[in-house]
């Protein structure tokens, strides 16, 4: 029987990322050899696929991808933060962001269905990467962004792991600006673009909550009206991006800095890993 060290373990972890006592037992059933534990890693690791449907993807990463006209950001998703630091699963998170990219994909089922360069689909590729690291693994979101203009913003909020904040924002015009905002998107988390992208029923809401809070506090009949006015406006100031005071400088909106520049937005997506 070949001598199997912790190091050899190791080598083995970081190359498929599948457990430590998957790959300890995969070295042990090959006598040592490297490629063959892999190989069998990967045949037990299929059979397992199935059994993993119904597990949590909290971890992953998201990555961003920008070029005249356009930007595209994924989320690519995994059980572990030990999964998501590996070199294979962000291996993989590279994959499918040149592939999007490459097929102009607007949505992940589209993506999944995607035929790679080298064959299969993208869905064949992911589950061979469940296969071998031994997790379930799942392509979270996709957005695509085409404008004259797109930033992009990555924040990692662990030094250890991959970003787990992306953003995108399209513009009309390049300014430097446009990143600040990507980052102002990171940190503010606005849910729309602008007052006209707020649907009527989630306005209408608001105003009868506004109304019904204002009763119940015993507020003046007369003073209704302009009591939940002001506070529908705070609603469209805390959720509408170009309505949000600018994270660098709070005297301004995002849509006047934006202005100052010569620039407008036309559309922004923000993904957090499992959010």
């Amino acid at each position: 029987m070949a001598n199997i060290t912790a190091s050899d373990v190791k080598r083995l972890r970081e190359s498929t990322g599948a457990g430590m006592m998957d790959c300890k037992n995969a070295l042990m059933e090959n006598d040592g050899d490297f490629d063959k534990a892999v190989e069998y890693l990967r045949v037990k690791g299929q059979a397992g696929v199935a059994k993993r449907e119904g597990r949590a993807t909290a971890n992953g990463l998201v990555a961003t991808h920008t070029e005249d006209g356009f930007g595209v950001l994924v989320e690519v998703n995994c059980e572990t933060d030990f999964v998501a630091k590996g070199e294979r699963f962000q291996d993989l998170g590279r994959q499918v962001l040149e592939q999007a990219v490459a097929v102009k994909a607007t949505d992940v089922a589209g993506l999944l269905e995607s035929s790679l360069p080298t064959g299969g689909t993208v869905s064949d590729l992911v589950v061979d990467a469940i296969a071998t690291i031994g997790e379930k693994i799942q392509i979270g979101r996709l957005a695509r962004i085409e404008a004259s203009h797109v930033a992009s913003y990555l924040h990692k909020t662990n030094p250890d792991l991959p970003p787990q904040v992306g953003v995108l924002v399209g513009a009309t015009g390049a300014a430097d600006v446009v990143r600040d905002v990507a980052m102002h998107v990171a940190a503010m988390i606005p849910v729309y673009l602008d007052r006209d992208s707020v649907p009527e029923d989630v306005v209408a809401n608001e105003r009868r909550i506004a109304e019904e809070t204002a009763r119940e506090e015993g507020k003046p009949e007369k003073a209704l009206p302009r009591i939940v006015e002001g506070r529908v406006n705070g609603f469209f100031k805390d959720k509408v991006l170009v309505d949000q005071a600018f994270a660098r400088d709070n005297k301004k909106t995002v849509g006047a800095v934006l202005a100052e520049a010569g620039v407008s937005a036309t559309g922004f997506a923000r993904f957090r890993v499992g959010a």
